[in-house]
């Protein structure tokens, strides 16, 4: 098995682990999480399908679900359920279903890629998975709102405001970004003050400052909703001696 410095790689709006398993707890993630066991499979245990013993599996946003893997590494991507290559992820499942699918067509290549490099590169990873890139076809004006609650998480701004900025009525709103985004606003809103705090860690900054200025009222709450979103602590996660790389665009 090659040994490797578990490593998180954070993009606008997703993220991914690869690394040794935590023993996660069952949760629920604000957007679309794909996982795939490098070195063995996985079990995964969901109302949806029951239990299911499988190489990679494509959960949605608002799934609970609970991931039991042994020794090895799983690479774990986290994906905004509205990005355009979303779609080529979902399509890219052979085992498909409304919810839970499983089986990734390139999953054989994808583990022997990251089985065979001591540092994968995250663009080639990304292109193994999600498949080239698409244009973008989310409505303007959600896909407005969505940079501004990813670029400014700590400002906090209401629905009604986002709303009044696009020209829409609150409740219109709310149902097109749930569409177009893929996951709710408030989950939308919680993943993007996640992705703040990550990428501070990553540049430096200690995790109390980094929740504050996302947003938390307190570290308790960031806490509590890092285990929620994640199955695990912070804490855990950071202890692990985890590589973070942030991109800037």
């Amino acid at each position: 098995m090659t040994r490797m410095t578990p490593t998180i790689w954070l993009w606008p709006g997703q993220a991914a682990y690869l690394g040794p398993s935590f023993h996660l707890d069952a949760h629920t993630t604000a957007v679309d999480c794909f996982a795939i066991g490098v070195d063995a499979p996985f079990t995964l245990h969901a109302s949806e399908c029951g239990e299911r013993h499988v190489c990679s599996a494509l959960i949605p946003a608002r799934t609970r679900h609970q991931i039991v893997s042994g020794d090895g590494r799983m690479l774990f991507l986290y994906l905004d359920p509205g990005a355009a290559r979303g779609r080529n992820l979902r399509a890219a499942m052979l085992d498909q279903s409304p919810s839970i699918c499983f089986h990734h067509r390139a999953e054989s290549a994808i583990r022997g890629y990251l089985r065979d490099s001591q540092a994968p590169d995250s663009g080639p990873l990304l292109e193994r998975v999600l498949g080239a890139p698409e244009p973008p076809v989310i409505d303007g004006r959600i896909r407005a709102a969505m940079l501004t609650i990813r670029d400014q998480p700590a400002r906090n701004p209401t629905a009604g405001e986002l709303a009044a900025a696009a020209g829409l009525s609150t409740s219109r709103f709310l149902h097109l970004f749930s569409v177009h985004a893929g996951t709710s606003f408030r989950r939308y809103r919680v993943w993007a003050r996640m992705l703040y705090v990550a990428t501070a860690v990553g540049k430096g900054m200690d995790l109390t400052r980094a929740a504050t200025e996302a947003g938390f009222a307190s570290p308790s709450h960031f806490s509590d909703t890092f285990h929620a979103i994640f199955g695990l602590t912070a804490t855990a996660v950071i202890a692990s001696g985890v590589h973070i790389v942030a991109a800037d665009s």
